[in-house]
């Protein structure tokens, strides 16, 4: 592939896929992923992905390693279920965060210089929502991935044992899990200070945006809340690496 290449999981409808859109329209050529796949149109290629499954996101890295690479990753997909328990915090967590998590670290090494990967979080993944033991654990310096990953089993354990709200957990898996996303971007910024390709990592909230998941009466269109995730997978060489941004501006986590 000669143009850019962007990855945008989640992109079958919604918010992922006005991204997609966004994307190609900046010149960039978009595989857009998603469970079903679909027909592939212009710029925007559907492709199969399932964050869940290791062998749909091996097949895509084994295509982009044929062709090249890749340049941006948009990490998308995600959900938000109905009711909490254990089952609830367990899948949550498996596609928003760990889905995350799986495809950046199979892509990562695919990413030619001056890359960017893009984490969609959500205004309710701060840290505000945690107590002050939790927001310290996450925040720390010495957190890896290793380190991370079982912060969030840890979370589905307490849930099940009902003890989350004891242990400073708030009763939101979605919350949890963009919790999680968010601190991931943390924790691969520093991985990649020393890295000579320049890669930046950045999340992003959208706002309440009107697709699926957010419903009718959300007050943002999808246009709106693809605008800083697209900013973000658009930044010059310098910008910040390591942040959260909503409405194109950094904010706290």
């Amino acid at each position: 592939m000669s143009a850019r290449v962007a990855v945008v999981t989640g992109a079958n409808r919604g918010l992922g896929e006005q991204i997609a859109r966004d994307l190609a329209a900046g010149g960039l050529h978009v595989l857009a992923g998603s469970r079903a796949g679909g027909s592939s149109s212009g710029a925007i290629e559907r492709v199969s992905l399932d964050v869940t499954r290791e062998d749909t996101i091996e097949a895509l890295a084994h295509r982009l390693a044929a062709s090249g690479g890749l340049d941006v990753l948009v990490n998308n997909a995600g959900i938000s279920m109905q009711g909490f328990d254990a089952d609830v915090a367990r899948t949550t967590v498996d596609v928003n965060f760990t889905g995350a998590l799986r495809v950046t670290a199979r892509l990562l090494p695919l990413v030619r210089p001056g890359g960017r990967v893009v984490m969609v979080s959500s205004g309710l993944g701060t840290l505000a929502g945690v107590s002050d033991e939790l927001r310290a654990r996450f925040e720390a310096p010495s957190l890896d991935r290793e380190g991370l990953v079982a912060l969030l089993q840890e979370f589905v354990r307490d849930v099940a044992a009902g003890a989350h709200a004891r242990h400073g957990w708030p009763s939101s898996a979605y919350s949890v899990s963009k919790i999680g996303m968010n601190a991931l971007v943390r924790v691969l910024a520093r991985e990649l200070e020393a890295d000579p390709r320049g890669i930046l990592v950045n999340a992003a909230d959208p706002g309440w945006v009107r697709t699926r998941m957010g419903g009718a009466g959300a007050p943002r269109a999808v246009e709106q809340g693809a605008r800083t995730p697209v900013f973000l997978a658009l930044l010059p060489p310098g910008s910040p690496t390591g942040k959260f941004f909503r409405d194109e501006r950094v904010v706290p986590f």
